[in-house]
């Protein structure tokens, strides 16, 4: 029963995992002769739809899926319209205040053409307003329901970059500039983007993971292989994140697919850790710290705390993936791990769900 109730959500995962899933708006803000400008990189789509991206992974997984589907399939014309509409209500939940409510207005939409419609498009829209007399700090309120935000400050020195979430309020930033976070705040708030990265965000990760930790009932495989993965994928997330190493995501899913069905398969005819798995696992990790990068460069990482961000987003990913392997360890081994028929009813089972999950994914990757 318990292995039914770990393997049916994995099965029930939506198409095209990384295409659908839900990314922070970026918010780029200045101020010029007493007016500030905010332009806003965000799925319009996923608003309009009316889907609540606080608790959303996945634009598959929301009971307005077939909306935003619908929406998506939209040109810009269409669009624009309804956009305008949508930001004349939300606006009222957006509120910027600088010595006093700032009143903004929608003053420019930018729609991509339509291009594959299974993937997300980033539109921009920009809003304006007058800030008020003697203004000297601004406060940022983004509205619930409308998931992270990535607010970043421009054309001052020392700019302010920080990551709120839906229903947050961002600390008073000085227009003048001067706000740069100190290290260990950067690093503070970048630990949580890398742990929502795993969990719930991360899907492949998580099953990538899992496949390791079902290798073996005994921790000392378990904590080679770990260690192993996160040497390589720290390394090629610092490479990818400093703009040294870009390889298509086109070519890096399909293979981050494959690595999952290879030790979910290896589990299931290997009762122990042999050398050559290390060495693919450590392969295996340097292409999921190239996933890694990608997401933590849609983030826009600040140019002069980047040490500090990568270090937060890959404790944050450590944390996140010692977190899976304790739900497993809870779930499955402290209370059947040392059953003698816990490899053949538990571990290989489980492995085999992971591989078949890993192989529909491949397909999908590089024929859908």
């Amino acid at each position: 029963m318990i292995l039914v109730l770990l393997s049916s959500p994995l099965l029930s995962l939506p198409k095209r995992t990384q295409a659908h899933e839900v990314t922070p708006t970026i918010a780029d803000f200045s101020v010029a002769e007493g007016d500030i400008t905010l332009t806003l990189a965000m799925n319009v789509e996923a608003f309009l739809a009316g889907i609540d991206l606080d608790g959303q992974v996945d634009t598959d997984t929301s009971d307005h899926s077939t909306d935003y589907d619908l929406l998506r399939g939209m040109s810009g014309d269409e669009l624009t319209p309804m956009v305008t509409l949508f930001v004349e209500d939300w606006l009222q939940a957006l509120s910027l205040d600088a010595n006093g409510g700032v009143l903004l207005r929608l003053t420019k939409v930018q729609i991509p053409e339509i291009g594959d419609p299974t993937l997300p498009r980033l539109s921009s829209l920009t809003l304006s307003g007058e800030l008020n007399e003697g203004a000297a700090f601004l406060q940022l309120h983004w509205p619930l329901r409308s998931g992270a935000v990535v607010l970043r400050q421009n054309g001052v020195e020392d700019p302010y970059t920080g990551y709120i979430l839906g229903g947050g309020v961002s600390p008073a930033i000085p227009l003048q500039g001067g706000a740069v976070q100190t290290p260990l705040e950067v690093f503070t708030d970048y630990v949580p983007v890398g742990f929502d990265h795993i969990l719930p965000k991360g899907l492949d990760h998580i099953l990538f993971v899992l496949g390791l930790y079902f290798l073996s009932v005994r921790m000392r495989p378990l904590l080679w292989q770990v260690t192993c993965f996160t040497v390589a994928h720290s390394i090629t997330l610092a490479l990818g994140a400093f703009g040294l190493v870009q390889i298509d995501p086109a070519i890096v899913e399909p293979l981050i697919a494959a690595s999952i069905v290879f030790v979910a398969v290896e589990n299931i005819f290997a009762r122990r850790l042999h050398s050559w798995r290390m060495a693919l696992i450590f392969g295996f990790g340097l292409l999921h710290g190239l996933g890694f990068a990608t997401v933590l460069g849609e983030f826009g990482l600040p140019q002069d705390q980047m040490v500090p961000a990568l270090l937060g987003f890959n404790i944050g990913v450590e944390l996140g993936q010692l977190t899976v392997i304790a739900l497993a360890y809870g779930a499955l081994g402290y209370w059947f791990g040392k059953h003698p028929k816990y490899r053949g009813r538990v571990a290989i089972p489980a492995s085999l769900t992971i591989a078949l999950i890993g192989s529909y994914w491949v397909v999908e990757r590089v024929f859908l």
